[in-house]
């Protein structure tokens, strides 16, 4: 048994579900060439760092030798040298010197714990088990016709709870009012479809209105279709008409926007949310114009989200009361706990 697999079982037993699944740990402009970056993910500290190819890597935080932070130290010629002894790792994580006997070849069993890793999306992905899929489609990305652009970090508590945020249409006029719903005239919401599709969940379109309804800051009718596409991973796809007659020549029927939302658990109370915004408007809004407007609706979902109890998201439906307007967040809710989601939840 290697470091690595003792890892997994001996600090806790995290679920297949989550152990052999894909998470964002980084947006990969975060991490540049030269820098340590440290990260947490389910707990367990991480260290980040991307050599003179552009590869990025994701290591736990750990010395080998005594146990330093290896974050604390720095890179030399395509090595993290660690802060303490200085012993030098190279990309495949083997150690190359011993700086106390520079004539000795280390023994192989001197190799930093790396993990799966790879950079899709504009995200750095890591498994700390052995991944049982690949990580999930962003069909607009390799759209040239969609500009993207990615967001955050924003922190929430529970990861879970963002998702489940993200997927529901109903807190619009209250939480975002003037934004993305009307306090005082809020959109009644008709009945709508939820499926399994490539194992996760799929809804039909929600209506709703929009008074600040995209990066254009022109009102709109947006119509949502909503993807759960892993625990930590979700999607929709926006169609939007822009409702003033005298803007309405900005549009197109074919207008969309869509956002790709990732949720690093950092621990059971403790989560960042990245996203890839993608759009095909025109004219196209600045980076600037997309990370205001984001910026502005996840602080607004933060400030009420993390005052939900309890923390850890209820998958037990009889544990909170629900509409049939929640449907998409009961379906998600009664998948995590299918899926046998213990981490986070209760």
């Amino acid at each position: 048994m290697n470091c690595r697999e003792q890892l997994n079982q001996q600090e806790f037993t995290l679920e297949p579900a989550l152990l052999n699944d894909w998470h964002v740990v980084a947006a990969s402009d975060e991490v540049t060439e030269g820098n340590l970056i440290p990260s947490t993910l389910f707990e367990r500290d991480l260290v980040i760092w991307r050599d003179s190819s552009g590869q990025a890597h994701v290591w736990e935080d750990l010395c080998i030798h005594r146990g330093a932070r290896l974050s604390k130290g720095f890179i030399a010629s395509d090595r993290v040298v660690c802060p303490y002894h200085g012993w030098n790792y190279d990309g495949t994580a083997q150690c190359r010197l011993i700086p106390a006997s520079p004539g000795e070849t280390p023994m192989k069993k001197a190799k930093a714990i790396s993990h799966h890793v790879k950079e899709a999306y504009g995200f750095i992905w890591t498994s700390l088990g052995e991944p049982e899929h690949d990580i999930p489609d962003f069909p607009e990305w390799n759209d040239d016709s969609y500009k993207k652009v990615v967001c955050g970090p924003y922190r929430f508590k529970s990861g879970y709870r963002a998702v489940e945020n993200f997927i529901d249409p109903t807190h619009f006029p209250f939480v975002h009012a003037g934004v993305n719903g009307l306090m005082d005239d809020p959109d009644p919401i008709g009945a709508y479809d939820v499926w399994e599709e490539n194992g996760g969940l799929a809804s039909s379109e929600v209506q709703v209105t929009q008074p600040y309804g995209d990066p254009r800051n022109v009102p709109v009718t947006a119509f949502y279709a909503y993807k759960c596409l892993r625990p930590l991973v979700a999607y929709f796809k926006k169609r939007v008409l822009i409702t003033d007659p005298d803007r309405a020549h900005e549009g197109n029927p074919n207008d969309r926007f869509c956002t790709y939302l990732t949720a690093q658990q950092v621990s059971e109370t403790e989560s960042i949310v990245r996203i890839c915004c993608a759009m095909n408007f025109n004219p196209m809004p600045t980076d600037d114009e997309v990370r205001q407007r984001q910026d502005l609706v996840y602080a607004q979902d933060s400030d009420i989200v993390d005052t939900q109890r309890p923390e850890r998201i209820p998958t037990d439906l009889r544990q909170e009361l629900h509409h049939r307007t929640d449907l998409l967040g009961m379906k998600y809710r009664s998948w995590l706990q299918k899926m046998g989601v213990q981490y986070g939840t209760v």
